[in-house]
């Protein structure tokens, strides 16, 4: 019988793993534009449906956009918008 295999092993996530809601959209527009997808239809298309395979697995982008909720995507689009709205003025 192999050594460790009843045994719990610990999952370590990467250093440079994204975070912020912010992160983790940016590394999943990136990871849409790089396969060729138009990322905002896509993006648009997971919100509205909620369906993970309107995201690439491509750079685990499908893994870490389902550690958020879509009311938290939602609230940073609109966080990002309004920001940038409010420094033209």
């Amino acid at each position: 019988m192999n050594k460790g295999m009843g045994e719990t092993q610990k999952f370590r996530m990467p250093v440079d793993a994204p975070e912020s809601a912010a992160e983790i959209i940016e590394l999943v527009y990136q990871s849409l534009k790089a396969k060729g997808h138009d990322p905002i239809m896509q993006i648009v298309g997971y919100l509205i449906s909620g369906d993970p395979t309107y995201i690439t697995s491509y750079n685990n982008a499908r893994s870490l956009i389902r550690r958020l909720e879509r009311d938290e995507i939602l609230e940073e689009f609109v966080r990002f918008y309004l920001e940038k709205h409010d420094e033209g003025k």
